[in-house]
């Protein structure tokens, strides 16, 4: 493998990349992605860089972001869309979650993956309603058993998480720093 620089993808090829992204049903991994357009994968991640420069120009004013969650790349509409497009669609206005929600919620984001145990003991009190919320409006999902006795579920949260607060990544979460003990950190607040 050489360590020269890969050069900027063409524009006929990265329109390919986008319209990938735009017809694929969820979040895909840049492997599928270079297998389908016949290139490699350091080809796409330089196509996703891109478009993710792209699409953050304010300048362009683009309605569209390139979301990453667990090495899965998808394409989303930008946060600040939000209500136009609720609108468009004849939506309710996104729902609001509870303090306690937004507890657990904040836990899960910076510890993941984490057991309810975990979850309870740094929240003080019992998580199972919660995580039932969270687990319904599809912000948390359940990724596996720890490896210990009772073998509890672990949680992590999920791309639908990232949407609903407008991030790209999860490496886009401020720096821990609680004020207020139970305290949600500010980007979790609505």
């Amino acid at each position: 493998m050489s360590d020269q620089p890969i050069p900027e993808i063409s524009p006929d090829t990265l329109a390919k990349l986008e319209a990938l992204l735009f017809v694929a049903s969820g979040a895909v991994q840049p492997a599928q992605l270079a297998s389908a357009l016949e290139i490699t994968p350091r080809e796409v991640e330089k196509g996703l860089e891109q478009l993710e420069t792209l699409y953050a120009q304010p300048e362009h004013g683009r309605g569209l972001r390139l979301q990453r969650h667990f090495g899965r790349v998808q394409l989303t509409t930008a946060p600040e869309m939000a209500i136009i497009i609720e609108r468009f669609l004849g939506l309710d206005a996104t729902s609001r979650l509870s303090r306690a929600a937004l507890e657990a919620l904040a836990i899960i984001a910076y510890q993941q993956p984490v057991t309810r145990p975990e979850i309870d003991a740094v929240r003080g009190v019992n998580s199972d309603g919660v995580l039932k919320s969270l687990l319904s409006k599809g912000l948390v999902q359940e990724v596996g058993r720890a490896e210990r006795p009772g073998r509890p579920i672990l949680y992590s949260t999920t791309a639908d998480f990232l949407q609903h607060f407008g991030l790209n990544s999860l490496t886009e979460l401020p720096p821990l720093a609680l004020e207020t003990p139970g305290e949600a950190p500010s980007i979790l607040k609505e």
